[in-house]
């Protein structure tokens, strides 16, 4: 009989409350956060409500600022990016490294409020804060090169981004534009991580870092945050409905952009016998339940081969582990090392488990389907949001599934018997970020994976946004404006001699890096 779980001592939500309220005072207060601009942490906005995925309790919510308040605070970032663009690189670089200081210190409660507020187990949540570090580090060591002969834009840049990665996406981003010689303004998420970002801002924040942090509704503040004339860039993750809003409105306005926007990153399988490679990158692919932009939902698979593929996916998905992050059974155990939590809410899981059916009824054929009942999770705790692993094969065209990404863990398989018909299924969402063909031929990799729509694509191997001097980017409707990684993130945020193109996908050019 398993033994009874229980939540481990001092990883409470109220345990990572109280510390933060002990370590940023000024940012914390009470029960609610606080907005920060103007260089000041105000009590303003509308306080909205908040649970956490893991068990659907109470922690903190956003304070949601209205229309007029964030363009003071957009005016207020314009001044502060005027006198932060002169500050000496030296400087700039310095009080960037003591902020890398300051959360590497806190990396702990950084990641378990990532835990809380997103779901995350507590290996990927501090893989994220870690990431954010480390990456930053690096450009902190390059910059000098980076920034030769360029200047800081002529405003801010304003980050809008998806919950999935406040750390390794989101946060490490603005302390790049920082460090560039830029003043930063950022929109919390909506769904999660409010918290872990309101930490890491008042860490840079009191080493002088320009950083604005902004909580509400994209409606009521994109007006702001994207339109803006003050903004000097706008940096965007997220979907392609809201993507392609801001897209128009900074084409309208010829206002410098990176959009980044989820594609349906396919996997491929053609003429290839090694399977023993393959099996434990399988597994892998359910890292966080597929909630990030460069997951694998889809696998293409060569209809003579599908006996082989199933027997090595087959079991690399039954085995696993779904839970609570923080569960454990005896209080001196280690945090479980689960391949994920919960999605990041209900609304997400009953609609993932809806299309789910739907696509059954329609003719999909359910080749595994996990049960909860395994997982690893505390007596009689909430599971409303969580789903557990689902494989179909040949979802109808109808379904969203066959053409869009879940952002959870659900897995599509479309068997092809052509190598036409293997490049149609691998991109039939008009562009994706990444993608992966496992063939035995170094040759006929070299032939055909030119022709998938991808801006990485991997030989065997997943490929991911990267690190460091790795660059990103997307094809068709993946990715809008200049592509990253590397010194194509702060060319985005920098100014050189004109005449300058940078890579990207723009309305009038596509230039991919040389």
């Amino acid at each position: 009989m398993a033994p009874t779980l229980t939540l481990k001592p001092g990883t409470a939500w109220d345990d990572a409350w109280q510390r933060c309220l002990a370590l940023a005072p000024e940012a914390f207060q009470g029960d609610r956060v606080l907005n920060l601009w103007d260089g000041t942490w105000h009590a303003d906005g509308r306080a909205l409500p908040a649970t956490t995925p893991i068990d659907g309790s109470p922690i903190a919510g956003p304070p949601r600022l209205d229309a007029d308040t964030a363009h003071q605070a957009v005016r207020a970032s314009l001044d502060q990016h005027r006198r932060w663009r002169h500050i000496a690189l030296p400087e700039r670089r310095a009080r960037v490294a003591a902020t890398l200081d300051a959360l590497t210190e806190h990396r702990e409660l950084l990641a378990l409020l990532l835990v809380w507020e997103i779901g995350k187990p507590w290996r990927l949540a501090q893989a994220d804060v870690d990431r954010a570090i480390d990456g930053v580090r690096w450009y902190v060591e390059e910059i000098d090169r980076m920034v030769e002969g360029r200047a800081p834009l002529p405003g801010p840049v304003s980050n809008i981004a998806s919950w999935n990665y406040p750390m390794s996406v989101l946060a490490h981003a603005m302390l790049v534009q920082a460090l560039a010689g830029n003043a930063v303004i950022a929109k919390t998420p909506t769904d999660g991580g409010l918290a872990c970002l309101t930490l890491a801002s008042a860490l840079a924040a009191r080493e002088g870092i320009p950083v604005t942090l902004l909580s509400g509704s994209g409606g009521e503040l994109s007006e702001a945050l994207v339109r803006s004339p003050e903004i000097g860039c706008v940096s965007f993750v997220g979907g392609r409905d809201t993507g392609a809003s801001v897209a128009t409105a900074v084409a309208d306005l010829g206002k410098r952009h990176i959009l980044e926007q989820e594609g349906l990153n396919a996997w491929g399988i053609w003429n290839f016998t090694d399977w023993d490679a393959l099996a434990p990158q399988i597994r892998k692919t359910f890292d966080y339940a597929k909630q990030r932009c460069t997951a694998y939902p889809r696998f293409v698979v060569q209809r003579s081969a599908f006996d082989a593929f199933l027997s090595v996916y087959l079991p690399a998905v039954r085995a696993i582990r779904v839970g609570h992050p923080l569960a454990v059974a005896s209080p001196s155990d280690d945090l479980p090392n689960l391949d994920f939590g919960p999605l990041i809410n209900a609304a997400k899981a009953k609609e993932l488990a809806d299309q789910v059916a739907e696509a059954i009824d329609r003719g999909a054929v359910p080749l595994h389907r996990g049960d909860l009942a395994d997982g690893h999770f505390l007596p009689g705790q909430d599971l409303s949001a969580y789903v557990a692993p689902v494989t179909l094969l040949n979802p109808p065209s109808t379904s969203p599934l066959h053409h869009a990404e879940p952002f959870g863990p659900v897995d599509t398989i479309v068997l092809v018997d052509t190598e036409a018909e293997l490049l149609a299924a691998m991109n039939a969402s008009n562009g994706a970020l990444v993608a992966t063909l496992s063939c035995d031929d170094p040759d006929t990799y070299t032939r055909l994976a030119p022709q998938i729509r991808a801006f990485k694509v991997g030989h065997g191997k997943p490929r991911s946004r990267g690190d460091r001097d790795e660059l990103f980017g997307g094809f068709g409707a993946s990715w809008r404006g200049a592509f990253v990684g590397g010194d194509l993130l702060v060319r985005a945020v920098t100014e050189g001699p004109e005449p300058e193109r940078l890579p990207g996908n723009f309305p009038d050019y596509h230039l991919m890096p040389d």
